[in-house]
């Protein structure tokens, strides 16, 4: 005579086709009163552990919200209103005013006597390679003559990354980060979000196309006082290079050789380099002071002074940074 099963096996094979139906009340229930056995609650956990964590982002979002609701809300007088309103009034007009005199004022687009059309371009064309040793015109205006606004151009770079991270990198161990981010940190199926399934296809492509881009992007730097090119091209070729790369290897490989501590560290030392290069070249300029890096032979590949030094600073920034936009955007972190 065929045994007839358990009312417990019964009752929780029930709850179980009731979980995979989407029912998921009376499964959770179970489980609060300690009836489903371990092995079931296990296996459950991370669907009711991700399902509460969405309920707690909505009920944070909500409470957010009337807060931020009855901010605005709040009674204002009608002479606060008046003066803030006229102030804003002020201000947009001082602003255009300003604007419009200055255009006003300004040399007539391709008059004879603008100082654009006689004095900084007849310096960059006729005494740029003497004084700059660059056969790029291009590349001696902006990593000499204009070197510090660069210098600022590479800062805000920077600083745009580190706004990107404070905004969007996730941190399980951080109570500051929404239980959302916690949770797909820890959950046992995280990494199919963002590692690849070790495609061959796409690995064997990268094996031969990463070296490629790579030394790509390192020639346009070297070469960018010479020809075409320099730091923010060869830069950007070089970061495509590292998105290839964690496209088809994943985080967890390109973590061997480069992480946030080595973003850090050669972003503040290519912006540090830049900075002292700069200061002493344009010291030892506006105090007549001979310097002691000569410009050596125009169309050389260590020519130029500190150009070559400059171009390698900027194009390691703009690596480093194209990259740390494509890994927090991606999974949060780098």
């Amino acid at each position: 005579m065929k045994r007839e099963r358990p009312d417990v096996l019964i009752r929780l094979r029930e709850e179980l086709r009731a979980f995979l139906g989407g029912e998921q009340d009376a499964l959770e229930e179970r489980m609060t009163e300690g009836q489903v056995r371990p092995a079931a609650r296990e296996a459950a956990a991370p669907d009711i552990e991700y399902r509460l964590m969405m309920e707690n982002e909505a009920l944070e979002a909500k409470r957010i919200a009337a807060r931020l609701h009855e901010h605005n809300r709040r009674e204002v007088s009608r002479a606060g209103r008046i003066v803030y309103c006229a102030l804003c009034v002020m201000v947009c007009l001082m602003m255009i005013t300003l604007l419009l005199y200055t255009m006003a004022n300004l040399p007539a687009f391709g008059s004879a006597d603008h100082p654009i059309n006689n004095e900084v371009s007849a310096r960059y064309i006729e005494k740029g390679l003497q004084e700059t040793g660059a056969v790029n015109i291009v590349t001696g205006m902006i990593l000499d003559y204009r070197a510090f606004d660069t210098l600022g151009e590479s800062s805000v770079l920077f600083t745009a990354a580190m706004v990107v991270m404070l905004l969007l990198r996730m941190d399980a161990d951080s109570q500051a980060y929404s239980p959302l981010a916690r949770y797909v940190r820890r959950s046992q199926h995280a990494d199919t979000f963002y590692e690849p399934h070790q495609d061959m296809i796409m690995q064997k492509t990268a094996k031969v196309l990463v070296p490629i881009v790579l030394l790509l992007g390192i020639y346009v730097v070297l070469n960018g006082h010479l020809s075409p090119g320099g730091g923010f091209s060869g830069g950007a070729i070089m970061g495509a290079a590292l998105m290839i790369y964690v496209t088809a290897y994943g985080f967890d490989s390109i973590r061997r050789f480069f992480t946030y501590k080595t973003y850090q560290r050669i972003v503040l030392v290519a912006l540090l380099t830049y900075a002292f290069s700069k200061c002493y070249s344009f010291y030892t300029g506006a105090n007549g002071i001979h310097s002691v890096i000569p410009l050596g032979t125009p169309g050389a590949i260590l020519s130029s002074g500190l150009i070559l030094v400059l171009n390698i600073c900027v194009g390691f920034i703009v690596t480093c940074t194209m990259y740390a936009f494509y890994a927090v955007f991606r999974k949060g972190e780098l």
